[in-house]
Formats: C-alpha cells, sequence, structure tokens
C-alpha cells in the first residue's frame, strides 16, 4: 500500500482483543468507543475467535458518540491493548485500557489527534498515526 497506508510488517504478538470487544475510541472523530466485528488479513480456524493485536486494523462499529458516527462498519486501527506482549527485546508491556483510532480503508486517519500514550508496533506500521500520535511507547 502506498500513500499513507500500512508501511513494513509486525512480529508475531499475543492478540488481546477478539471479536466482539469494545474498545475506547481515542482520536478526536466523535466516538466514544468502538466494537470490534472482524479483524483484517486473520485467517479462520474452527471454534477460535479472530483476535487483533497493536497495530491491526479492524472493522468497527461506534457504540457511543455522534449520531453520523453510528451503526456503519467503518476501519479502526488498534493503538493500545491491555492483555501483556513481549517484544523482540524480550520486555513486556501492556497498557492501562484498549483502544483504537477510526481510519480510512487506506490507513489515514478520521480525527487529527490522539489521547494518551500510542504502541510503537502501531506507529511504525502506520505512519499517519505516528504523525498524529502524542506519546508512543
Amino acid at each position: 500500500m502506498r500513500r499513507g497506508g500500512s508501511s513494513g510488517n509486525k512480529l508475531k504478538m499475543t492478540l488481546g482483543l477478539p471479536v466482539g470487544a469494545v474498545m475506547n475510541c481515542c482520536d478526536n472523530s466523535g466516538a466514544r468507543n468502538l466494537y470490534i466485528i472482524s479483524v483484517k488479513g486473520i485467517g479462520a480456524r474452527l471454534n477460535r475467535l479472530p483476535a487483533a493485536g497493536v497495530g491491526d486494523m479492524v472493522m468497527a462499529t461506534v457504540k457511543k458518540g455522534k449520531p453520523e458516527l453510528r451503526k456503519k462498519v467503518m476501519p479502526a486501527v488498534v493503538v493500545r491493548q491491555s492483555k501483556p506482549w513481549r517484544r523482540a527485546d524480550g520486555i513486556y508491556l501492556y497498557f492501562e485500557d484498549n483502544a483504537g483510532v477510526i481510519v480510512n480503508p487506506k490507513g489515514e486517519m478520521k480525527g487529527s489527534a490522539i489521547t494518551g500514550p500510542v504502541g510503537k508496533e502501531a506507529a511504525e506500521l502506520w505512519p499517519r498515526i505516528a504523525s498524529n500520535s502524542g506519546v508512543v511507547m
């Protein structure tokens, strides 16, 4: 993908947000929370729920927020998860909450600012998210 899409590839990590999870929306688009309905790029295994980690693109709906954002399926990128995961350098990391930002299919953010920290995995994969984030951890 060119121009704002994902760049590079992501290492394997513990996936903390299965389908059906509700996470906070940490941008200023007007959405309060996001309900995950599917995960992009996940194959299938019988009886296993697809799950997302930091940096994954998901399809989500807005459960609380502006009426014009609700009842629509839109792509989002996970930027924080509360399930601990191991980085390649050996440290374990987790955040206080689960959070994501609404994007378009090319990876460009709908909002213009991100509140709170962003995982390094998401910032390295999505340049538009990295440029709008305050703290990258």
